[in-house]
């Protein structure tokens, strides 16, 4: 399905009947790493997964994008297509977007996993290759089933993804991942649940305790050992906690 905003399409996919919920993936990937929980949620939500502007199938913005224009745009999302009080299951840059969201619409509930908003101390360089080759990762082994290519090119896929990523969108990823959106993690009132993999090291940990700290109804649940993509390294758990937060059990 398409959406029009601005002149753009947006591309995204609706699954199930019910009250809705938004989907939105990470850096690098598309509606498709979500898709697991699209067909979980889908047996009791109307679930929209959206192919992010730039990503996927939906065109890239006509101008460098910050958080806000990503929020204005699910926002008019929401409008067009009468969704009220939605809820929100995001990754990574996905959980950017929510933030903002949640700050500033009625939310029914959250979830943030593994999820951006605090700003780095690093370096853009290093978020770039760790987002990017994590990314390549996920696509290459658990969607694809191609061990065998994620070994070629593990030296430096990374970066190579991020090389051959077009100029606009390197300059909305070097705009967006200095936006820091901790003074709006207070203003949100939805149930928020954060779920983190221990070992992460692209949204470390101590965000998600900074989030929990600050967000006014929110609870953490770790994975030990998981990474930035917790939620595709340990599936079965993510949809048993889902399944726990949105009343499927």
């Amino acid at each position: 399905m398409e959406f029009q905003y601005d002149g753009l399409k947006v591309f995204y996919t609706l699954q199930g009947t019910g009250a809705p919920v938004i989907l939105l993936h990470g850096w690098g990937c598309t509606h498709e790493v979500f898709a697991p929980v699209a067909e979980l949620l889908g047996a009791k939500y109307s679930v929209y997964s959206l192919d992010l502007p730039g990503f996927g199938e939906s065109d890239e913005p006509g101008s460098v994008w910050g958080v806000g224009d990503y929020t204005r745009m699910l926002e008019a999302f929401c409008g067009e297509l009468r969704l009220e009080s939605p809820s929100l299951v995001a990754h990574s840059f996905g959980g950017r977007i929510s933030i903002l969201f949640a700050s500033r619409n009625k939310v029914d509930r959250m979830v943030l996993t593994d999820a951006a908003g605090i700003k780095p101390v690093r370096r853009l360089s290093y978020y770039v290759r760790v987002y990017a080759y994590k990314a390549l990762k996920v696509i290459l082994s658990r969607l694809l089933k191609r061990e065998d290519l994620l070994r070629r090119i593990a030296g430096g896929a990374g970066s190579e993804d991020y090389r051959n990523a077009s100029p606009l969108m390197k300059a909305v990823l070097s705009r967006t991942v200095n936006e820091d959106l901790t003074d709006r993690l207070p203003l949100i009132q939805a149930p928020t649940l954060l779920y983190w993999g221990t070992e992460d090291t692209a949204t470390p940990l101590a965000d998600a305790r900074k989030m929990e700290m600050l967000i006014p109804d929110a609870g953490l649940v770790t994975v030990e050992g998981a990474g930035h993509f917790s939620f595709v390294e340990d599936p079965a758990r993510y949809a048993a906690v889902l399944s726990s937060f949105f009343g499927l059990v």
